[in-house]
């Protein structure tokens, strides 16, 4: 049975207390969320020899994940996740203009989104309900939203993420998290080896300011193929205009079913297996990683040294009605379940 500890992270100067929540397994593999942001802030899971390593970067205080540099380590992402174009968007005949915050794009909710919240948190059967209330109008968005999201770890080293959010006013909700990974540990260089399978034929392109272009096409025949196992690094650097918009991989897969993703590190022989009930998946090659942060283990966190592969509604919905509809009414709940499962291979 999955054991759950509460320990104070970190304080701030008005007195609130951001909490960290353990859920550890009984063979010791742990997951710790913190409530600002509701925040996975580390991942302890066996390697094929069954030594424990924390395979997603993050911070060891809190000042760390306050600092204007950090990338979202781990965080919830809403309103809405990745990209919104223009920061604006149109719903029921008015236009919202939202909070810049990546040149003239709204990103990951805007300059302060649920990832820069404090969240309060309570026990569940194996694992921690987190909630958020975003007032009407916060960022721009339209509506008073209420968010829950729980995550609960278990002794097969399932950590499942469920969450949920209503509304007293249309608007537009995509929740993610943006946990960064390297299954050799955080801060054991690159992840260029990885071996990485998504289910996915088609993905959806983008422009010079990484807002897709609204077609949706084949990964065949490019170096967005990983219907079969390969490794990240393998084609990072091709002669492909859209890798040099991202700097590398920063897209939006077309899933094609739940079974989102499989990643492999041939050193540890961890396997990371992700299950979801969203449409799309966003691969990021940590592209940005720039050598300026450091985690827990006091390395240094440089370009390719982690992924992410953020389950979502695809970027920029609100903008594009072909694309899967975002938008929540009241009266309705949005639901959504992401399952990352850590084994091993041999």
């Amino acid at each position: 049975m999955t054991r759950i500890d509460s320990t104070a992270f970190g304080e701030f100067p008005d007195g609130t207390v951001i909490e960290k929540w353990t859920l550890t397994a009984a063979d010791g593999a742990a997951v710790s969320i913190l409530t600002w942001g509701a925040t996975i802030q580390s991942v302890l899971v066996p390697d094929r020899d069954g030594v424990l390593a924390n395979v997603t970067l993050g911070f060891a205080d809190l000042d760390g994940y306050l600092d204007e540099a950090n990338p979202y380590f781990g965080a919830t992402i809403g309103r809405y996740a990745n990209r919104i174009g223009g920061a604006s968007f149109a719903l029921d005949g008015e236009t919202y203009k939202i909070s810049q915050n990546e040149g003239e794009t709204a990103l990951h909710g805007g300059v302060r989104g649920f990832d820069k919240r404090v969240w309060s948190a309570v026990a569940t059967d194996g694992g921690v309900t987190m909630s958020y209330t975003s007032p009407d109008g916060e960022e721009g968005f339209p509506g008073t939203v209420a968010a829950a999201v729980t995550f609960t770890f278990d002794d097969a080293h399932r950590l499942r993420i469920d969450y949920r959010a209503t509304t007293d006013r249309a608007t537009v909700v995509n929740l993610t998290n943006h946990a960064y990974w390297n299954l050799a540990g955080e801060g054991a260089g690159t992840i260029n080896d990885h071996l990485l399978r998504i289910n996915a034929a088609y993905y959806t392109p983008i422009d010079a300011t990484l807002i897709p272009t609204g077609a949706v096409e084949p990964v065949d025949g490019t170096p967005f193929d990983f219907r079969a196992f390969r490794p990240i690094g393998a084609r990072l650097r091709d002669a492909d205009p859209q890798l040099g918009f991202g700097l590398g991989y920063d897209h939006n897969y077309v899933l094609a079913g739940p079974d989102a993703a499989v990643v492999r590190d041939p050193r540890s022989g961890r396997q990371l297996t992700i299950e979801t009930t969203e449409p799309g998946l966003q691969f990021y090659s940590g592209n940005f990683l720039d050598g300026r942060l450091r985690g827990p283990s006091g390395r240094q966190y440089r370009q390719g040294d982690a992924f992410a592969l953020e389950t979502q509604h695809f970027p920029d919905s609100p903008n594009r009605p072909d694309f899967p509809s975002t938008v929540l009414r009241p009266g309705d709940t949005y639901s959504s379940r992401t399952t990352h499962t850590f084994t091993t291979f041999a």
